[in-house]
């Protein structure tokens, strides 16, 4: 999600923490990790190749599990790890984390953790594909596969070259049956304002927003939340497969600025899709799914080729 979306009023929170709850999963092992004092909420998922998947700014791991689940449902061998990131979620926030390098050191630990001297697969929304770059210039060598999903290329939203938000489908009836409130926001980042779409962000999008720390989000990390480094100079290709995938539509981050780092990525697809924001997996996830599969499809190939 975009930063913009964290400027909800503690009474919407309030509303959203009675009307929205967790839904659970078949198979989900939930964990805890105490990182620098802090404790590090992760949900681990079925067994073998590790993935892990971080989901963007203000929200948790549910936007991440409801829009891949259904792809890894279909495939096996995947040990899928959701990050609830720092004052995200469950993970608890601290004033100490001030930064996107602080950020990503508490990453990178967990990963330590959680995998270690592991190969894996890395997925990221929004902000988390800022984080997912960020460690594609750490440790590119462990990353197998990179996909970027609606990903935030520039940091300083006056610089972001994006298009006005428009809606292209709107479903009058369901407008009219939502809290104003609900339908305000609902309408303020979406693009296709439909019956489906509704229900995913109100089970995938909103119990995060509600859950987060938002003295944390508002007032601490969302003062100075920049790399002190350009993640985006890398010592060398990344010459893995990869995955961009942009909303035509998305008023947010938008896909000029992404195409301005595709050279970085010379197995990379990059596609960008109409009748998508920034909450493109909700708005175009057939299509969505068939692309991630057949970056999934990629990975296996390279790392059949590529192993010893």
């Amino acid at each position: 999600m975009g930063k913009f979306i964290i400027t909800l009023t503690d009474q919407y929170i309030f509303i959203q923490i009675v009307l929205y709850q967790t839904k659970f999963i078949s198979g989900v092992s939930f964990m805890e990790c105490i990182i620098k004092g802090l404790s590090i909420n992760y949900e681990a998922v079925g067994s073998g190749k590790p993935v892990l998947l971080l989901h963007g700014y203000g929200v948790d791991h549910r936007l991440m599990v409801g829009c891949m689940e259904p792809i890894f449902k279909q495939r096996s061998g995947y040990k899928r790890i959701y990050m609830d990131l720092p004052g995200m979620g469950r993970s608890e926030g601290a004033e100490w984390i001030r930064n996107s390098d602080i950020m990503l050191d508490i990453i990178s630990e967990l990963i330590d953790r959680v995998i270690p001297n592991e190969k894996f697969i890395l997925a990221g929304e929004s902000y988390g594909g800022l984080l997912a770059r960020g460690l594609v210039y750490r440790m590119a060598e462990r990353i197998d596969g990179l996909f970027l999903l609606c990903p935030e290329i520039v940091t300083n939203n006056e610089d972001r070259d994006v298009p006005e938000h428009t809606v292209l489908c709107r479903d009058e009836t369901l407008l009219q049956e939502l809290d104003p409130t609900e339908a305000e926001w609902f309408s303020a980042i979406n693009v296709v304002l439909e019956r489906n779409v509704w229900e995913r962000y109100r089970n995938e999008i909103l119990p995060g927003l509600a859950s987060g720390d938002r003295v944390f989000l508002d007032n601490v990390l969302n003062k100075d939340y920049v790399f002190s480094f350009d993640c985006d100079s890398l010592k060398e290709k990344f010459n893995k497969p990869a995955l961009f995938l942009m909303g035509r539509q998305d008023s947010c981050a938008g896909y000029r600025n992404a195409w301005n780092i595709l050279d970085n990525y010379p197995r990379a697809t990059f596609a960008i899709l109409d009748r998508a924001g920034h909450n493109l997996q909700i708005e175009q996830a057939y299509l969505m799914n068939a692309l991630v599969n057949e970056w999934l499809d990629r990975i296996d190939e390279f790392s059949g080729q590529n192993s010893s």
